[in-house]
């Protein structure tokens, strides 16, 4: 009922729900909800979809009515993949799965496997992030129709392309949040989150409220053909009971897919990599986790500076070569930013269960001033960069506009009312204070953006012209994803395929290992001119019987750089400033004269 229309009185079952049977319902019709404690009318909590927002009505929706195309479609797994996170609202002009769904032919020839789409459960406002969402089974109307996102969905499969949803089970958004008004057990004190209260999963009458979030990861694989989910900051989803309410989650989403393939990925700031071991092994039975560690260290090479949660890293070569070769640097030692320990063990954990990379929405919008990396040092270092990023064996990820060197910032952006606004805007400008430069200059401060302005929003959007200009970018990656995947040597992304070694204060070099002898030498330089008579590390030394042969460089002229000397000859061996070069090892044995 609406408030217009007929009421219905429901019936308590012994579970706590309320139920009942109305006859002559059809898809679009409108109802709410009327509890026993007020007259207020409230949404559905599991509405399918919420046309004018969550402080208004329901509506019906019939799941079933979208005709499929993808029934081949056994959907992806994380081996071999690349990634691409996508903000639906700010990735076209239009802001909608209708506009995105152009844009994904460009994403394929890109050669993306998997698209992640940051959350899509209906929030308050005009604009946001998604990660206050408070109707969590209807899509946002801001995007778009539900079938428009289905249809998003069929059109990735028939690319080729899986999508994967953000979804955040650890709080609920400030606003249009009511689910305690129909069960104060759905949240509990026990616990504090950065954001909210904390879902109660394990605490009286918790047994129900994990079945609503358990089912919810199940009907976006379901309803929606899903192809995973990203856990939203999982060191937030609070359990003391067994199974972890995680595993099951992961169980259930697995389940839901009916014998497709689907990835599930966490984000996990203590970096605990239980979340990535089978349960048997007492791990929850993720595929991966984000690696910000890998991000910090080449934030700080590119921008060559390391304020707040940056200054346990230093931007230097052998952080490069460890990443590469074991994922996380912090892996239970002391982390002084923190001063306490970070990390567990993961020595072990297969490459592919690293999601590698150096833009993400938090990260970008972690600044003064949003700017990509690719604006924030020498154009080659970010090349050079992106090199190591999508050949390294863990799981690269892209974030939008990356690929063409989006100069649009991206902001945090949240549109709530006046009071709630004041207080996002000031929290914002607490937490940038961590970094000194922000803290303490009055310009940099002066310049800092609202949240909750329209035109915070509107800058974040990308401008698809760019991906037209810059040819040269969308070059490099292209041609790099290509390398990655046909290369019989980097598509093997197997665990203790490579080692490294660093050359210099600023180069490194990692080896990937090939069969018989067919090695790869991917060299970084990430400072000036490189030149040495010689290189006392056998692990420049070719295989018996062969030669380097230059097989790649991030600065061909087609990619916006300035050529590439002969990298190893009789005289030494030469690297061009903030360069990556591959070499391969060649049947030929000999070497160039200088």
């Amino acid at each position: 009922m609406t408030g217009h229309g007929p009421e219905h009185a429901l019936k308590v079952e012994a579970s706590g729900y309320f139920s009942g049977t109305v006859a002559g319902i059809v898809a679009g019709d409108l109802y709410r909800f009327r509890l026993d404690t007020d007259e207020r009318l409230y949404a559905d909590p599991a509405s399918r979809f919420q046309p004018d927002g969550p402080h208004h009505a329901s509506r019906v929706e019939d799941p079933g009515a979208y005709a499929w195309q993808d029934t081949e479609w056994r959907g992806r797994g994380i081996e071999g993949r690349v990634l691409y996170e996508m903000h639906v609202g700010t990735f076209t002009a239009e802001g909608t799965w209708a506009a995105a769904a152009e844009k994904l032919p460009h994403l394929a020839s890109l050669g993306i496997d998997l698209v992640e789409m940051m959350p899509v459960a209906d929030f308050p406002g005009r604009f946001g992030w998604g990660y206050d969402g408070v109707n969590l089974f209807a899509p946002s109307r801001l995007y778009g129709e539900p079938d428009d996102l289905r249809r998003f969905v069929d059109q990735a499969h028939r690319l080729g392309i899986g999508v994967i949803l953000d979804v955040v089970y650890n709080h609920l958004g400030p606003d249009g949040n009511f689910l305690s008004c129909f069960a104060p057990s759905y949240f509990t004190d026990r616990y504090e989150t950065e954001w909210g209260a904390a879902i109660n999963f394990d605490g009286e009458g918790s047994a129900e409220v994990r079945r609503f979030f358990i089912e919810n990861a199940a009907y976006w694989i379901e309803e929606f053909h899903f192809d995973g989910l990203r856990l939203d900051a999982t060191q937030s989803i609070f359990d003391e009971s067994r199974p972890h309410v995680i595993q099951e989650i992961v169980e259930a989403a697995r389940a839901a897919a009916m014998g497709r393939a689907i990835v599930v990925i966490g984000e996990n700031e203590p970096q605990h990599t239980a979340l990535v071991r089978p349960p048997a092994d007492g791990g929850y039975g993720l595929d991966a986790l984000w690696n910000d560690d890998l991000h910090h260290s080449a934030m700080v090479a590119v921008s060559g500076r390391n304020e707040a949660y940056y200054a346990d890293h230093a931007g230097e070569p052998q952080e490069f070569v460890a990443a590469a070769k074991y994922g996380y640097l912090f892996q239970g030692q002391v982390y002084a930013h923190q001063g306490q320990r970070r990390g567990t063990a993961g020595l072990d954990l297969p490459p592919a269960a690293m999601v590698t990379f150096v833009q993400n929405h938090d990260q970008v919008a972690n600044s003064d001033c949003g700017l990509r990396f690719n604006l924030l040092g020498h154009p080659g270092a970010a090349r050079a960069i992106t090199a190591y990023l999508l050949l390294a064996p863990g799981t690269p990820m892209l974030f939008q506009g990356q690929e063409f060197w989006s100069s649009s910032p991206f902001f945090y952006f949240c549109d709530h009312e006046p009071e709630l606004a004041g207080l996002v805007r000031e929290g914002r400008r607490e937490f940038l204070t961590q970094f000194p430069t922000i803290d303490t200059d009055a310009e940099v401060q002066a310049r800092l953006v609202d949240p909750g302005e329209e035109s915070t929003f509107q800058r974040s959007k990308l401008d698809w012209a760019e991906c037209e200009r810059n040819v040269a970018a969308v070059a490099l990656h292209r041609d790099l994803v290509a390398l990655r995947r046909s290369d019989p040597v980097f598509s093997r992304q197997n665990r203790g395929g490579l080692d490294g070694a660093v050359i210099g204060r600023d180069s490194f070099v990692l080896r990937f290992f090939g069969e018989g002898g067919d090695d790869r030498l991917l060299m970084v330089n990430l400072g000036r001119d490189f030149a040495r008579r010689s290189i006392p590390d056998p692990l420049v030394a070719p295989p018996q019987g062969r030669s380097w042969s230059l097989l790649w460089s991030s600065e061909r002229p087609a990619y916006g750089g300035h050529g590439t000397p002969e990298v190893e000859t009789l005289s030494g061996w030469r690297l061009p400033a903030y360069s990556a070069v591959i070499l391969a090892a060649s049947t030929s044995s000999t070497i160039a004269a200088s």
